[in-house]
């Protein structure tokens, strides 16, 4: 597979609702970005809502993807805003990952951030991904994918409406602010496991009816595995952040006896 149809597979296997593997990255490391594309993910997302990078760190994260010639990257933007979605892409990632998302109309808007004309409102202006994606509006319509993050009261009430947008390819559930928003005092809080299993229930469930993938962030491959199992087709594992930290923990700790 050359990095001209990477996207392009990529979006069909999501739009078939393939079960489909990730990870994700907040710290600014192109170097273990690259590393960690050579492992065998479907894709590593870069986190710029609340990760360590920036724009250039984001470039140079999507560029060490690339160099691996085996999954695509992603980014989790900011904010449901046509700039950094339009910049995300530009810059080469195969799809977005859009925060914060209450309302159909809000899927709607994020969905018009990322298509160009007549689909939506993206200015052209590729000035990287053109080397991986499109260039033609069409067909970079066609290649980039867009998830709307299912992580509020309001986007649990509104799921259903959500799922139908014309041109939403997924939902990703982001499971830390979905646990406090149906009660928890804190994003691992267990008094509200029940809700909490009863919402991702939900989820899932609105997300088949439409024919959309349904995503979930989890904490570990036994996690992902579960959730696979339950009817999600797409998760991300931890991040690099945590790993790197639970990792030298360990061998400290057995280092020390």
């Amino acid at each position: 597979m050359t990095r001209r149809t990477a996207a392009r597979d990529f979006a069909a296997r999501v739009r078939a609702r393939d079960r489909i593997l990730g990870y994700w990255s907040v710290i600014d490391s192109p170097v273990s970005t690259e590393w960690l594309a050579h492992v065998g993910w479907d894709y590593i997302a870069l986190d710029l809502q609340h990760g360590l990078i920036g724009y250039s760190g984001m470039l140079a994260g999507i560029t060490a993807i690339d160099a691996a010639e085996g999954p695509v990257g992603l980014v989790r933007v900011e904010s449901n805003d046509p700039t950094p979605i339009g910049r995300a892409l530009d810059a080469g990632a195969a799809g977005v990952i859009v925060p914060l998302v209450n309302s159909a109309d809000e899927a709607a808007a994020a969905v018009a951030s990322a298509k160009y004309p007549p689909m939506g409102i993206r200015s052209y202006g590729p000035m990287r991904s053109q080397l991986r994606v499109g260039p033609v509006p069409a067909e970079a319509n066609n290649e980039t994918i867009v998830l709307a993050m299912i992580e509020t009261p309001q986007g649990l009430a509104n799921v259903a409406e959500i799922c139908a947008v014309e041109g939403l390819d997924g939902i990703y559930v982001g499971p830390s602010d979905l646990r406090i928003a149906v009660g928890g005092a804190h994003s691992n809080d267990p008094a509200v496991d029940a809700e909490f299993e009863a919402a991702l229930t939900t989820i899932r469930e609105a997300a088949a009816a439409a024919g959309i993938t349904a995503g979930i962030h989890t904490a570990s491959g036994e996690l992902a595995a579960k959730r696979l199992a339950e009817g999600y087709t797409l998760a991300t594992v931890a991040s690099d952040l945590t790993h790197l930290k639970a990792v030298s923990q360990s061998h400290l700790d057995a280092a020390r006896g």
